[in-house]
């Protein structure tokens, strides 16, 4: 009866293996090409994940740990703002609710990249007024993240604020409780799933963010891992695709573990509140 689920995944999971294989055997290839790499694994060497750490013209550790502390600050800032957002949208009752929540989702129908050329002019007005928030920091790209993503957050975490039933905020409130610690002591815990998936997909667009960090970031002891992984295969610097290949793998460990460990959260988190709003 389940065999057919087998003949579906077995080819699905080929297809979505084959490209980190390809990879892979890029990394060890000694020939630091592609072209090289079709021979899987014909020859293999380590160098490509030594020179990350040991060449001086890459700071790869560097790259590495401003994309985690980035990722993480934007992912806790966005679990933090979209909830309050959700939560004052879904249980207060204010003028202009009904309009704010319809241009939540009038604003995500415009492309990002209209925004490119105003994020820039803004961070550099505000660069000459308080230089730690505008161009070149990366307090202000923590900040470009948090506004870019906090209207599709809202929206989606109100829907799961919704299917919380009222009767649990009267009864805490009953006893005391205010609406502070209602929010933080009843309804975040029950809301966990959303949290969870709301923080790791804030948490996976910023660490495979290149355009706006590429945009915001100028100092090249500043910028994200995607921002310096592209130097390894710029023309400018010589095309490293073996070293290329080795970061990218490395990159991409923190994702994996993350959904390994968070995925049971994933789908009650984007389908529990799908069924209310």
């Amino acid at each position: 009866m389940k065999a057919w689920r087998h003949l579906v995944g077995v080819p699905a999971a080929v297809v979505a293996l084959f490209p980190m294989v390809f990879v892979l055997a890029a990394s060890l290839d000694p020939s630091g090409t592609l072209t090289g790499s079709n021979d899987l694994f014909a020859a293999v060497t380590w160098d490509h994940y030594a020179t990350l750490f040991t060449d001086g013209l890459h700071p790869f550790p560097l790259w590495f740990a401003n994309s985690m502390v980035i990722g993480l600050v934007t992912a806790a800032g966005s679990v933090f703002l979209g909830a309050c957002a959700a939560y004052a949208f879904s249980r207060f009752r204010f003028r202009g609710r009904r309009a704010g929540l319809a241009g939540l989702v009038f604003i995500q129908l415009f492309p990002q990249v209209l925004a490119y050329v105003a994020i820039f002019l803004l961070l550099s007005a505000v660069k000459e007024v308080f230089p730690p928030l505008g161009l070149g920091s990366r307090l202000g790209l923590v900040m470009v993240y948090l506004g870019g993503a906090l209207g599709v957050n809202t929206y989606l975490m109100k829907g799961f604020f919704d299917s919380v039933p009222r009767d649990l905020d009267d009864s805490a409130q009953i006893d005391g409780a205010s609406h502070a610690q209602v929010f933080f002591l009843v309804l975040l815990p029950l809301v966990r799933p959303i949290l969870v998936v709301v923080a790791l997909f804030s948490f996976v667009a910023t660490m495979n963010d290149f355009v706006i960090a590429g945009l915001v970031l100028t100092d090249p002891d500043q910028q994200t891992l995607a921002v310096g992984l592209y130097q390894l295969v710029s023309y400018q610097l010589g095309q490293s695709w073996g070293v290329f290949a080795a970061g990218a793998l490395i990159g991409a460990l923190p994702v994996l573990v993350l959904f390994q460990f968070l995925q049971r959260f994933i789908t009650g988190g984007l389908t529990a509140g799908a069924v209310k709003t």
